[in-house]
């Protein structure tokens, strides 16, 4: 089974949010649902950015390496290249 990475934003509170998952459906409707502590505040979410990995352990490294670098400018940069 495939994993990803993903990246999602809120135009209600202009946020990023950056996760990993097995069922990238099931989890966006569990982020727009309320579900999720950490983004019930900002729905309703869009993906605006994917990348795919066969091992859980390869996307959550990603995951965190995209985390670690704090930076919003990095992030857009990201998307766009995606585009």
């Amino acid at each position: 089974m495939q994993f990803t990475v993903y990246i999602l934003y809120s135009d209600k509170n202009k946020k990023y949010y950056i996760g990993s998952c097995q069922n990238i459906e099931e989890r966006l409707t569990r982020h727009n649902s309320g579900r999720n502590k950490s983004t019930h505040s900002g729905m309703p979410w869009k993906i605006l950015y994917q990348e795919y990995f066969d091992s859980r352990s390869d996307a959550v490294a990603r995951e965190f390496s995209i985390k670690k670098m704090k930076s919003k400018i990095y992030i857009e940069k990201l998307i766009s290249t995606k585009k």
